[in-house]
């Protein structure tokens, strides 16, 4: 392994963090006027660097809550910005930076890490899994229409830019309750407003209004024209009831000059189809990874969430990154303990990440063979004490 140091940057540095970012996903560096909105994004003291001697790698994150099954929030690290420089890879500076990232994050309370990963085989290895998932969908405008009979009230309003990113902030955190969703600190919404401000088609924001006020919202922007097909692109929707929801679709199926809408990274089980007159009209044009999230605290997110109504199990936990979260834990419909008692089922903390929020079975990953079974009766049992009522999802990227 080379020589080299990881530490915090300073706000002077985040410049330099950012360029050597961009540089390892083939960007070029930010000109003024972008280092002048991205430095808005950049969390003070939340930026690690490494460096030999000049900076070789980066990684950020900043602060955040995610939601739980059972609806508590606890504290959350969004993770974004990691890269090495491609002339210092496979040295373990990527290992370095993000063993250090945990321990500050586990030093300071963080109950979760959480990351969108760039590349699937990288993350698992430091605890991270596979949390939730998504999919993205195209409607065809010209042919899709809403059921006559699908929800109905609420008006539409077709917001300037800086009053979407007045408005929208407080609908968001009105309405994010499904296990998964995050909170969406100033930081990010910086980071939305400046990616909205240097497209070349601009983004447009709709608020749905309901009878007690503004219920969801949608972003979205339109590409293509020139003698090619236009695209309407849904990036950002929430809707706080049918009728919002039903009401955001008539609206953006109704744009003018678009042939195709497409909404990218939507819940699973969002009813798109089910509230057209031909579900055929909606087509599923991927099914993705979302989240990756990391229990940073196993014992304060196992004691967290609630439970289905099943037999208890007995997990035996093991984390060598953090081996303070290893050990056995009892896990019942009244929560979760550690416990001396015999392990049922043993797995690791990544297994446990994709577990945890219902999106995978205990079963399946069983099945697979990534979680070892001492009790041909615990998977079953665990299906049902980590299933959840509802899909979980984010919505968020960063």
């Amino acid at each position: 392994m080379s020589d080299f140091e990881i530490r915090t940057l300073g706000v002077d540095e985040h410049r330099g963090a950012s360029d050597l970012f961009r540089g390892t996903v083939h960007f070029p560096p930010a000109d003024d006027t972008e280092w002048e909105r991205t430095a808005r994004t950049y969390q003070p003291g939340g930026t690690l660097g490494a460096f030999g001697p000049d900076l070789v790698g980066t990684a950020r994150a900043f602060d955040a809550e995610l939601t739980v099954p059972g609806g508590a929030r606890l504290p959350m690290a969004a993770v974004t910005g990691v890269g090495v420089r491609a002339d210092r890879t496979r040295r373990g500076i990527l290992r370095a930076l993000m063993t250090a990232q945990l321990e500050d994050f586990a030093g300071r309370g963080v109950v979760f890490a959480n990351l969108l990963a760039s590349e699937a085989a990288i993350y698992g290895r430091f605890g991270y899994g596979l949390a939730t998932r998504c999919r993205t969908y195209g409607v065809d405008r010209h042919r899709a229409r809403v059921r006559p009979d699908a929800p109905a009230g609420g008006e539409i309003e077709l917001l300037e830019i800086d009053r979407a990113f007045e408005v929208c902030p407080g609908i968001y955190e009105r309405l994010r309750h499904r296990p998964g969703g995050m909170t969406r600190p100033e930081v990010l919404w910086r980071l939305y407003e400046n990616q909205a401000r240097r497209r070349t088609q601009p983004m447009k924001t709709v608020v749905h209004h309901g009878p007690d006020g503004p219920d969801g919202f949608a972003r979205y922007f339109v590409e293509g024209g020139h003698g090619q097909p236009k695209q309407l692109e849904v990036m950002d929707l929430f809707a706080g009831s049918p009728a919002a929801f039903a009401g955001l679709w008539r609206f953006l199926l109704g744009v003018d000059l678009v042939d195709r809408v497409v909404a990218e990274e939507r819940a699973l089980d969002e009813p798109i189809e089910l509230i057209l007159a031909d579900h055929r009209h909606a087509t599923v044009e991927q099914v993705a990874d979302e989240h990756w999230i990391r229990l940073v605290d196993v014992p304060e997110a196992l004691a967290a969430r609630e439970y289905g109504h099943a037999a208890p199990v007995v997990l035996e936990v093991v984390d060598p990154l953090l081996p303070g979260n290893g050990g056995a834990y009892r896990i019942g419909p009244d929560g979760a303990e550690r416990t001396e008692g015999p392990a049922a089922l043993r797995l690791d903390v990544t297994s446990l990440a994709m577990v945890y929020l219902g999106t995978w079975r205990v079963s399946s990953l069983a099945d697979a063979g990534r979680i070892e079974v001492r009790d041909p009766a615990a998977p079953a049992a665990a299906d049902v004490l980590f299933g959840t009522r509802v899909v979980s999802w984010s919505g968020s990227y960063f």
